[in-house]
């Protein structure tokens, strides 16, 4: 499975009528996520969202993509 990165957010019976709409709902929640939390708190949270996220995916050759993207240019 290659790795999407064309806009993929979705929430499953939810319309949405401006195709932006649901990745400025995903970026709130992150925002939200963040809310009051010290800078290592923040980057600990990250840590944690990365991992579960990645097993998630479980597919090592579309992470090792993404975290190359994700270096390019850093």
């Amino acid at each position: 499975m290659p790795l999407n990165t064309e806009a993929n957010f979705h929430e499953p019976g939810k319309r949405y009528f401006r195709d932006f709409s649901p990745g400025d709902d995903f970026y709130e929640r992150l925002i939200e996520m963040h809310r009051d939390l010290s800078d290592e708190q923040s980057a600990r949270v990250n840590a944690k969202l990365i991992l579960l996220l990645a097993n998630h995916i479980g597919d090592l050759a579309v992470l090792s993509e993404a975290m190359q993207l994700a270096r390019a240019g850093v």
